[in-house]
């Protein structure tokens, strides 16, 4: 195994937008609902953790093995949520890198990530799924109702009499 390739769908009560991708992680009632990954370009495998689904442990010491290069778009978000992730649920297989100058620690190294949002930027393509999408005619389109969903299942909402 040399390559991840990762994303993750997750909740947290704290608002990302507002607070950032470290307090998000960092919640107590943070969780990974789904985590897709795809082993050195292969197919992707969907698994359901919300449902009781396990990743395999081939996958899980991938996770902090600094020589298989990991990619996602915006990886810092998948890095940092499955830093936490691996921490509560994993501790065997978690080690933090360890830089002197790092006073924050307990995440994996961001050295063996890689951000295809940065690369498509670079290479002048948008900065959403959505629109790389339609610039590389990509036969699989992002899904319309993917934003709704997300909202709906990861996104904090205060209660009304309509949704308890």
């Amino acid at each position: 195994m040399t390559s991840l390739e990762i994303d993750i769908e997750s909740f947290s009560s704290v608002d990302l937008k507002k607070c950032g991708v470290y307090k998000y992680a960092e919640s107590p009632d943070f969780e990974i609902l789904l985590f897709g990954v795809s082993v050195d370009g292969g197919e992707v495998t969907v698994y359901d953790l919300a449902s009781g689904d396990t990743v395999p442990e081939e996958i899980i010491k991938a996770l902090s093995d600094d020589s298989v290069i990991k990619w996602a778009y915006n990886a810092s978000f998948e890095r940092v949520c499955l830093s936490v992730w691996l921490r509560r649920n994993y501790p065997q297989h978690f080690s933090s890198y360890s830089i002197e100058e790092d006073t924050i620690r307990n995440y994996l190294d961001p050295s063996s990530w890689r951000c295809s949002l940065v690369w498509g930027a670079y290479m002048g393509l948008p900065l959403s799924l959505e629109g790389i999408g339609k610039v590389l005619k990509l036969e699989n389109q992002k899904m319309a109702e993917g934003k709704a969903l997300i909202r709906y299942f990861c996104v904090p909402c205060k209660p009304t009499k309509a949704n308890g």
